[in-house]
């Protein structure tokens, strides 16, 4: 490996390396000289920190508890270039670093590059050409494990390559558009009609003079940057989790996601996005109240999260405290406040019970009693504790302001008229919390940055 003298450089030698890989693996596979595919490996950076010394307490990542190497195999240096140069900066502005640069020895399969040609159809060539190896595909490092963090060199960055590769594999396969136009703050959403509200502030956007946004991407692959039509845009697909992007220069723009209903839906979304390092997730959804004197349409801002739902008790214990973040709670208030004024009777914060079981009122009377016996909740829904909980376990800030669509322990359950009138008046407003939240944060996201999901054993010098 190659010692490098600047963050900068290190990520331009990250991506020439990567690039090399990639036009190697191509020319071989297309050619037909398999052998040649025997030198395409992944790029590693390496950052041996010969001394600690204290840091300013108040530094959100950058800092070590002890010196020695610190390393990763990286996938999509160009991609992650912006994050890369600045964890690099942060990290060597606190230590006197050496930074080196080179090949690992972990090659990358065919899969996980575009552009390539048919993989050899005999066994003499295959051995050249590696497969997706699922045994490569974890998240110890993220979770914490002991011989991650206790080998001769630990881990610097989050995930292993071919994590990383598999994740954005998904991401396009669930959301139907590539992964570039991507943005760092990131909505959740279960409704179509959300997702119109989204288009149609975006498409109003673009027509603005001086808007930041640059262009909205559609999970069909269509991209407005001019004024158009919201109704004669195809807004429908074919993909489980339609994606849409309202991009920026920088990339701190908002995407807006339908994952669907249910708490699997939204650990697998969590799951692949976390390894682009977004800035932040919120969930915009709809909830059953729990208090008799809530009423249709109120709002509830999750201050608490308990977890019924199961899905992520093998990586995070039922007993974890998943915390709100303060930063995430405030600027969604002051925009519940913007849109909605100045009744404070519309909004209350409260615990959030996610479950898996939709019909989960429909327990006996008293099933029901004991099921929420001792509970503080004050909104059941399926998905927000899923998203709170991959974010504590992710470091991604999370939060979840959601609308109450039914009061089913007070004789006002879901039923169609009355939910379709609720939708109609409320969809506009809820969203444009969300949104205008998303924007207040993206001009500050240093406020983001804080060391409140940073673990007390087990963490990284990376955001």
């Amino acid at each position: 490996m190659d010692r490098v003298e600047s963050a900068h450089v290190a990520v331009e030698k990250l991506i020439e390396l990567y690039t090399a890989s990639c036009e190697l693996a191509r020319d071989a596979l297309t050619s037909g000289d398999y052998a040649r595919y025997k030198d395409v490996y992944y790029p590693k950076l390496s950052v041996d920190i010969g001394q600690w010394v204290p840091v300013d307490r108040s530094e959100p990542f950058g800092y070590v508890d002890e010196a020695g190497v610190y390393s990763a195999v990286l996938s999509r240096p160009d991609l992650m270039a912006p994050y890369l140069r600045s964890q690099l900066e942060a990290l060597t502005a606190n230590y006197e670093c050496e930074i080196r640069v080179g090949y690992s020895e972990t090659r990358i399969p065919p899969e996980y590059i575009r552009g390539t040609g048919p993989r050899p159809a005999n066994t003499e060539n295959a051995v050249f050409v590696p497969r997706p190896a699922l045994d490569e595909v974890h998240d110890a490092i993220i979770d914490g494990h002991w011989d991650a963090f206790h080998g001769e060199e630990k881990p610097l960055f989050h995930f292993g390559p071919q994590r990383f590769d598999l994740a954005l594999a998904r991401l396009e396969h669930y959301t139907g558009i590539q992964v570039e136009s991507l943005q760092k703050f990131i909505l959740f959403t279960n409704y179509a009609m959300h997702v119109t509200e989204f288009v149609r502030f975006g498409v109003a956007e673009l027509a603005r003079e001086g808007s930041r946004y640059t262009r909205l991407v559609l999970p069909s692959g269509e991209t407005i940057s001019d004024t158009v039509a919201v109704e004669n845009l195809e807004l429908g697909s074919k993909f489980q989790m339609p994606r849409y992007d309202l991009v920026t220069e920088d990339g701190d723009g908002i995407t807006m996601i339908n994952i669907g209903v249910g708490p699997s839906n939204a650990k697998t979304i969590t799951d692949s996005l976390a390894v682009l390092r977004p800035e932040a997730w919120i969930m915009i959804g709809h909830c059953a109240g729990m208090d008799a004197r809530m009423r249709i349409g109120d709002l509830i801002l999750g201050n608490a999260y308990e977890r019924k739902d199961n899905v992520l008790d093998e990586h995070i214990r039922p007993d974890s405290p998943i915390p709100a973040v303060p930063e995430i709670q405030r600027t969604l208030e002051k925009a519940v406040a913007k849109i909605y004024g100045d009744d404070a009777s519309l909004m209350r914060t409260g615990t959030v019970l996610s479950t898996s079981d939709r019909n989960w009122e429909w327990k006996a009377p008293r099933d029901l009693w004991e099921w929420l016996r001792g509970s503080t909740a004050a909104a059941v829904d399926m998905e927000s504790c899923t998203i709170a909980a991959n974010g504590y376990r992710y470091r991604v800030p999370y939060g979840a302001l959601l609308a109450v669509s039914d009061l089913p322990l007070h004789a006002v359950p879901k039923l169609p008229a009355a939910a379709q009138t609720f939708y109609s008046n409320s969809k506009e407003a809820h969203v444009m919390c969300a949104v205008r939240a998303m924007e207040k944060l993206a001009k500050n996201p240093q406020r983001l940055r804080t060391r409140k999901l940073r673990r007390t054993i087990g963490e990284l010098p990376f955001r």
